[in-house]
């Protein structure tokens, strides 16, 4: 039985690392639906914003040169939003997998929380559906070729060890193909990439200055291993409800 994908991204639809994420798709057998922001959107989260017209979900058909897709469109909503439509048949039938990405920057350690890359894998994640965001760290990044080959070993493992509705979450460090160490496991890092501190309040504003995280992450986590010249694999869950008691509440 064929696998239906739909890929996407917080990029936009002009994207390489979408189109190097589409091919990989294709080459891998699947039936690729891509449905991708006709902006950036990037930090957007699991955001559902849409821009509607009475009512109505605005596609644009397009086309990706050399890429063997069923379809391309360029959606006037948040990565979010094409994920929680796609998973209900707005761009055909509903899909086996969710792609995103190739995202330009990484998406690490708790910064996941807002990344438009992942937040779409996630809303897939809560209607059943598995996902794999794939991200290149760099925020200018150059290294396509290494970060399509290891989406494609990310994706022949997804498909050989189905994990139920998880999101697999891939980063890739920004370095030439020989220069890439590998894929390992990976926890979370306390910080993504990038963390922000709050300065100076004054009236009607608010001071914000971002900084990179500390230069001794620690051992084992995403933003270490990336350091060091791996591409890191990192399981997420879908938020559901967590375990423990609410005394005092149970019929008040």
């Amino acid at each position: 039985m064929s696998v239906r994908a739909l890929v996407t991204n917080d990029d936009g639809i002009d994207s390489v690392g979408l189109h190097r994420l589409a091919k990989v798709a294709a080459e891998a057998g699947l039936e690729v639906v891509v449905a991708a922001p006709d902006q950036e959107y990037s930090g957007s989260s699991a955001s559902l914003t849409a821009l509607a017209d009475g009512g109505k979900l605005l596609v644009h058909e397009r086309t990706l040169d050399g890429v063997p897709v069923e379809r391309a469109l360029a959606v006037e909503a948040t990565p979010g939003f094409i994920a929680f439509t796609g998973a209900r048949g707005a761009f055909g039938g509903r899909p086996d997998l969710v792609l995103s990405g190739i995202n330009r920057g990484p998406n690490t350690g708790s910064a996941v929380l807002h990344s438009g890359t992942v937040g779409a894998t996630l809303t897939g994640a809560t209607h059943g559906i598995p996902g794999l965001a794939v991200s290149l760290a760099a925020p200018d990044p150059t290294e396509w070729d290494t970060a399509e080959e290891v989406a494609r070993r990310a994706l022949a493992w997804l498909l050989a060890n189905p994990q139920g509705p998880t999101v697999v979450n891939v980063n890739v460090p920004n370095v030439p193909p020989g220069e890439l160490r590998g894929l390992h496991a990976a926890r979370l890092a306390a910080f993504g990439a990038v963390q922000a501190d709050v300065g100076e309040a004054g009236e009607g504003f608010v001071t914000l200055t971002f900084s990179e995280v500390p230069d001794d992450p620690e051992p084992g986590t995403d933003v270490a291993l990336l350091r060091d010249g791996w591409a890191t694999v990192t399981l997420l869950n879908a938020p559901c409800e967590a375990d423990g008691d609410l005394p005092g509440l149970d019929g008040a």
